[in-house]
């Protein structure tokens, strides 16, 4: 039985719909986001590499990631030694739209602590904290509890 009841991941997901309405009242979809987070990660990457990553069409791609350099989020620039490639980039804009998702969700997790005693939030938080590490080394060591033998 799951004692957690999912709380975490259910947490989780109103926070994403929270930052998910004000990136739409910014002027960046969801499915732009995803685009937005895997350039800045990956500087210089091309669209192709994009759909592969992200699973989606190439003619998806290349329309969100046109309407993304329209609104001043991306830019292209041509590979040097194939003009027919294309190589993705964030902007100044972009990394504000970063900073602005991270401080929204701050905002929300602080919203949503306020009315918890200050000792049972840092028993809580330290809880988190040790969730957090344990998951994060379990996923860099590629998840070896479900590789059966």
């Amino acid at each position: 039985m799951d004692r957690t009841k999912r709380q975490i991941t259910k947490i989780a997901r109103e926070v994403q719909n929270y930052v998910r309405i004000s990136m739409k009242i910014q002027g960046v979809g969801s499915g732009e986001c995803d685009i937005l987070h895997l350039v800045r990660k990956n500087p210089g990457i091309s669209p192709a590499a994009v759909s592969q990553t992200l699973m989606m069409d190439k003619a998806a791609i290349a329309k969100r990631a046109a309407n993304l350099e329209a609104k001043g989020f991306l830019r292209r620039e041509a590979d040097k030694h194939d003009r027919r490639k294309q190589h993705l980039f964030a902007t100044e804009k972009c990394e504000e739209i970063k900073n602005s998702r991270t401080e929204l969700e701050a905002g929300f997790y602080s919203w949503l602590l306020e009315d918890i005693p200050e000792e049972q939030s840092v028993q809580f938080i330290t809880v988190l904290e040790k969730l957090y590490e344990k998951s994060k080394a379990e996923s860099r060591a590629g998840f070896p509890h479900l590789i059966q033998d």
